[in-house]
């Protein structure tokens, strides 16, 4: 076991909100938040199958960390549901749209961003060129996935995430993203 995962057990709030089966990801998305997020899921989904509640606000980052949170919230048994709070952007947006859309909520005040991945390239051409086509399958693969949780055509969404694509919580709800605003978590259900 990880420093990381051993932390998170003997964290005294972390255990407050095992018991309460919440999680929260905030800030960046990377490796670290990803093996966090894994730990807590797996752990949680062991000890019950009631719904887990993932509190959501996080500016994006690496996207495979991103896809790693989105599938495992696929893959354990227990329901999940999302809460976005402040602004949902890039692989956080990823994240989001993992589980289906009656179960994606959003404070009054939450933004949302799509946009296409970037990256920084260096090095010879050969490896310039072999970068620019992964970040293409990359898109190609992450477009679908919106598509697919928005209801949006695949050509919109392309379209739309060409450049950075803001979406307020009531925007959000029109275009698919989000399922319903709340303002209490006693709405949550």
């Amino acid at each position: 076991m990880s420093s990381n995962a051993t932390q998170i057990l003997h964290d005294p709030y972390a255990e407050r909100l095992f018991k309460a089966r919440a999680i929260i990801i905030s800030g960046g998305i990377d490796q670290e938040l990803a093996e966090r997020v894994t730990t807590q899921l797996l752990a949680m989904s062991t000890e019950s199958k009631a719904p887990i509640t993932i509190y959501l606000n996080s500016q994006g980052g690496h996207v495979e960390a991103g896809d790693t949170i989105h599938d495992m919230i696929k893959f354990v048994d227990a329901p999940v549901r999302i809460v976005g709070t402040g602004w949902v952007a890039s692989a956080g947006a990823l994240i989001y749209v993992s589980v289906p859309r009656e179960r994606r909520f959003c404070l009054p005040n939450t933004r949302f961003l799509l946009h296409q991945p970037a990256g920084g390239m260096g090095g010879t051409a050969a490896d310039i060129a072999i970068e620019a086509r992964e970040i293409l399958k990359m898109r190609e693969r992450l477009n679908k996935i919106f598509s697919v949780a928005t209801g949006q055509p695949i050509d919109r969404i392309e379209d739309d995430t060409n450049r950075n694509f803001w979406l307020d919580a009531e925007t959000a709800i029109e275009y698919g993203v989000a399922g319903k605003i709340i303002s209490s978590v006693t709405e949550l259900s």
